[in-house]
């Protein structure tokens, strides 16, 4: 026999654990993944030529409904009773939460009303708290041109709505940069919130951060937690093509290692019990470091923004874990730290490279004493499709 079908016969065949290794990823990485992957936006294998332009356009006209509806509820006779008792008594001091909604009059995008959206939502949600409120609610409009902001005017009769005077108006408008004045802004609202009503935490919400329906449960749920007496801020929101393992953040690494090591030890003891005619599986280390990468690898292929969603099954399954560096559409300040923000970012100068969230992180870093913290799964929805501040495409895409 030929030396080539001696090798062959060999190392190649079927009882051969390699052989069966080979065999099962490229069953599993080149047709079964491929097959139910394709259409997962936040999966490797997602095919972005085919369906992103479909998928971008099916989200924005979703929101544009929802914006319309919201824009016809708060129009209407109804919207009165949607908040719920003291909603918006400027009297209440010392709530237990204060949303503070920070927005501005959108030139582009402003038919699909992401302010109402937020705050249709919200009602919603403080509505089902029972007699109790979640929390007080306050919009906080920062627009500084000459045209107003038509959402905000739109509200003032259900929810108290701040704005500067027009002097510190004009001010701002000089502010030498745009991301200079977002971060001035940021600081109006975390202390006009303060000052109005003395609240014993602070959830600031940009007006594009479409809260999740558990939102209030959660966030009690992290009030509740050791971890929140001495944290400066906890992120409820990363964006999710950011949340992959394959992330220079090392609790990541940590995490994506134990589910590999957790689903290679389930398998390999389902086998000991239950072994498929053929399949070399004995418990042994090599099996057991082969299914870890095997499992870490369907986990990082297929999205860990998917198995994130799992958790949502309870507020007490929401994982906290260290800040990460971008964005703050959504920010849970516990106690007096919106103070202490509104300080450090005083103290800093914004310009591009380094806006508010990455000043935020690294003076977290920097000072002695301060932590701040992420949530996972993410607490609101990012709808803002169109910025108020940067240059917008023709037609925003999901990724």
């Amino acid at each position: 026999m030929p030396r080539w079908k001696t090798f062959l016969s060999q190392y190649l065949r079927w009882s051969n654990p390699v052989t069966q290794a080979l065999v099962l990823s490229a069953v599993t990485f080149c047709v079964v993944l491929p097959l139910c992957c394709h259409r997962l936006l936040y999966s490797y294998y997602f095919i972005r030529s085919v369906y992103l332009d479909s998928m971008s356009e099916e989200v924005l006209r979703e929101s544009l409904d929802r914006g319309q509806d919201a824009l016809r509820f708060w129009r209407s006779a109804s919207a009165v009773s949607a908040w719920p008792p003291g909603f918006a008594d400027a009297d209440a001091l010392r709530p237990e939460l204060l949303v503070t909604v920070v927005t501005s009059r959108r030139d582009q995008g402003r038919d699909f009303h992401y302010l109402l959206q937020v705050m249709r939502r919200l009602s919603g949600a403080l509505g089902g708290c029972g007699e109790r409120r979640c929390a007080e609610v306050l919009v906080c409009d920062v627009e500084s041109g000459p045209l107003e902001n038509q959402d905000a005017r739109l509200l003032e009769d259900r929810v108290r709505v701040v704005r500067r005077s027009p002097e510190e108006q004009r001010r701002n408008r000089d502010a030498v940069n745009t991301f200079e004045r977002e971060k001035r802004d940021y600081v109006f609202c975390l202390r006009k919130g303060w000052e109005l009503a003395r609240p014993r935490n602070v959830v600031v919400l940009e007006d594009d951060a479409l809260p999740k329906e558990d939102f209030f449960q959660v966030v009690r749920d992290l009030l509740s937690r050791r971890f929140s007496l001495d944290t400066l801020y906890v992120k409820l929101y990363h964006p999710e093509r950011l949340q992959r393992y394959w992330n220079p953040e090392p609790y990541r690494i940590l995490e994506w290692v134990g589910l590999g090591l957790v689903g290679a030890t389930a398998l390999l003891l389902a086998f000991s019990r239950w072994n498929p005619r053929g399949f070399s599986c004995a418990p042994s280390a090599g099996h057991l470091l082969f299914f870890t990468v095997y499992f870490m690898a369907v986990s990082e292929l297929l999205g860990r923004h998917y198995f994130l969603e799992a958790r949502r099954v309870s507020p007490q399954l929401y994982a906290v874990s260290p800040a990460t560096e971008c964005c703050t559409p959504a920010m849970l300040f516990p106690g007096n730290s919106s103070l202490r923000v509104a300080e450090y970012l005083d103290g800093s100068f914004c310009a591009k490279g380094n806006a508010k969230d990455t000043v935020l992180y690294r003076l977290a870093r920097a000072t002695p004493g301060e932590k701040s913290h992420s949530v996972e799964p993410n607490l609101i929805s990012h709808i803002g499709a169109y910025s108020s501040v940067r240059p917008n495409p023709a037609r925003p895409k999901l990724l």
